[in-house]
This record gives structure tokens, C-alpha cells and sequence, in this order.
């Protein structure tokens, strides 16, 4: 029986979608290769859990930086693994997949995405622009000739676009997301504590303790590291407002995004935004106070989609069921059809 398996292949996580089964995996996008060996250890979660924990000839890497491939072979064997544990046999007939991929990819990265897919098994490789599959995902019409804006913020990039009538009218994509945030977060504690955290540590209290629109220094929480200084570890508490210090100019990066995609676009879409409103979806979404941010400076309503990490997924599954729709009538869907 032939697959369909639907991918988006995030920076800071993979979610995979079976048609019929909906999503049945989501792990981090983090690969552990043994050097000696020359063979991959682990995949995903399992990788996760390696990060600066390994022995110098244990590498636990993330292969995508920014949205797209940095090695190669890396998120082939990502790819080939994760496909393998969610189809539980070997395929009769080699699986169709459906990539998702920013909006600014270039010609040379979509190549890269392809043969990737290909490599682990693919049959037919569908891509798909994140916005498209953001705002099918979040259960949006974008088929009538009425404006919707998104802003899909993943781990690598943030998608700014406006759609309407089955297609892109305009967009912006920025190397500005999750893994930014946090190494700010990282550097600000450095600098004025002199205590060096970690990459998940500086994600936790992001999520637990930001507010990049009012902070109040009610949140706290303890992180812990080593002190530059002395070398030795420490702990410290820190606030709402540390962290509003080290991301606030990046959260404002991504509402200039909006600003501009909304002055390039035609008046009429402008004002549908107004009474539709603006959609963040990607995990980004869940920044504290960002949408209130956006609100505030662009002066449209913006709220954030029902469980936003996962709106990319669904709007890939749901994809192949609207692929008569897409593959016809939607530019921003690229079908390659290698053999």
C-alpha cells in the first residue's frame, strides 16, 4: 500500500503527517553520528537529550540552520530514520511526500530539500510555502479573493506573507526566529551576569518567563551555568524584564516584517487584514506578549492560531487532499516528479 507522508521539515523540530492518521510524529530536528563508527546513534528526542552531553567523538547536531539544509547528509539520514520509524515496514510502492519550505528558499535549497527526500525514499516530491500550509493548517479559507496575513515564526525563519485567492500577493521571509531568541538570550545573560547558560536553558526561560510587550519583573525563574569569572557553576535568578532586554529588538524585527509586507500590499487586501486580522502561527506564536506587540504597532487585530506549532503539519496532510485545487490553480505549490 502506497503512502502519502507529509513533512515539515522545521529547524527546531520535525512533524510528520500520514494521510488518514493525521500527525504522527513530532521530535527535534537534532541527529547524534558516532564518528568512530561512522553511523548515526540517534534521531530526534533521544539526539536531543545529547546536546553538550557527549564525548568528543559523538556529535549531536541540528543539520537544518535557518529554515533550510546546512548538511546534507545529515537530513538525509534525519529524514530516511523518521520515515522509517513512522511507516513501521518496508513500503510496497515508495511513499509520496510533501515538503514544506520558507517562502524566500532558493532554487539551489529546494534542490537540496528534494534530493533529500529522494534519498530516503521518496517517490514523488510535492513542495509546499510554509504560509500556504500555515493558513490552511489554521482551518483559513484561502481560496475566496479575501486578504489573510500570517506570520508562521519557526525555530530558523519567519514567514510574513498575504494571501488571497489561492496565492501569495505578498511576503517576506527573515532569518529571525526561535534559535535567534535564544542565543540573545544567551549573550544578554553572559553579559550582565557573567554566568554562560546553555541553548536549553536559554529556550526554557523564554518560554516560561517572556513578555516582549508590558514586562512587569513578576516572572522569575533560577537558571544555571558557569561563571566566567571563577569557572565554576552558578546560579541566578532573572525576570521578564532580562529577557524583554535581550529579545525585544528581535521581536520588533519581525513587526517591521509585517509593516512592510503591508505596504507593498494592494489597498483593498490592507483592509481586509483589518477586520480578518493577522494569524501567528509556528511556535514562535506562543512568545509572550508578541502578539499584543504586533497589535499595537501595526493596529490590526492579531491573534494567535489554535495549537500554532502544529498548523504547518495539518496544512501539509492537508494538502494531498486538496492537491486537485493546489496542484492546478496554486503557483506556490513546485511539483517534482523525478524518477
Amino acid at each position: 500500500m502506497a503512502l502519502d507522508i507529509g513533512i515539515d521539515l522545521g529547524t527546531a523540530n520535525i512533524i510528520i503527517t500520514i494521510n488518514g492518521k493525521g500527525i504522527v510524529l513530532n521530535e527535534p530536528s537534532v541527529v547524534a553520528y558516532d564518528r568512530k563508527k561512522r553511523q548515526v546513534v540517534a534521531v530526534g528526542s533521544e539526539a536531543y537529550k545529547m546536546i553538550g552531553r557527549t564525548p568528543e567523538y559523538i556529535v549531536a547536531v541540528r543539520p537544518l540552520k535557518d529554515g533550510v539544509i546546512s548538511d546534507n547528509d545529515m537530513t538525509q539520514e534525519m529524514i530516511r530514520e523518521f520515515i522509517r520509524m513512522v511507516s513501521n515496514s518496508s513500503f510496497l510502492v515508495k511513499p509520496r511526500v510533501v515538503l514544506c519550505v520558507p517562502s524566500s528558499v532558493t532554487d539551489v535549497e529546494r534542490r537540496a530539500v528534494v534530493e533529500a527526500a529522494l534519498s530516503a525514499g521518496a517517490r514523488k516530491v510535492y513542495l509546499i510555502e510554509e504560509p500556504i500550509a500555515a493558513l490552511i493548517g489554521a482551518g483559513i479559507d484561502i481560496s475566496r479573493p479575501n486578504g489573510t496575513m500570517v506570520v508562521d515564526i519557526g525555530g530558523g525563519t519567519a514567514d510574513v506573507a498575504i494571501v488571497s485567492f489561492n496565492g501569495i500577493v505578498a511576503s517576506r521571509s527573515i532569518k529571525m526566529a526561535g534559535s535567534k531568541f535564544d542565543a540573545a538570550i544567551i549573550r544578554h545573560i553572559t553579559q550582565k551576569y557573567k554566568i554562560l547558560i546553555g541553548e536549553k536553558t536559554a529556550e526554557k526561560a523564554k518560554m516560561q518567563i517572556a513578555d516582549v510587550y508590558k514586562p512587569s519583573g513578576m516572572k522569575k525563574m533560577i537558571v544555571r551555568g558557569r561563571h566566567l569569572l571563577k569557572g565554576l557553576p552558578e546560579s541566578v535568578e532573572i525576570s521578564d524584564l532580562d529577557i524583554d532586554e535581550a529579545i525585544h529588538e528581535n521581536a520588533m524585527e519581525i513587526v517591521e516584517q509585517v509593516k512592510l509586507v503591508l505596504e507593498t500590499a494592494p489597498p483593498e487586501l490592507v483592509g481586509d487584514i483589518l477586520s480578518n486580522g493577522i494569524t501567528l502561527t509556528g511556535g514562535g506564536a506562543l512568545l509572550g506578549g508578541l502578539a499584543d506587540l504586533i497589535s499595537a504597532n501595526v493596529g490590526a487585530p492579531c491573534f494567535i492560531a489554535d495549537n500554532p506549532i502544529e498548523c504547518v503539519a495539518r496544512g501539509v496532510d492537508l494538502a494531498f487532499k486538496m492537491s486537485g485545487d493546489l496542484l492546478d490553480g496554486f503557483e506556490q505549490v513546485q511539483l517534482y516528479g523525478y524518477r
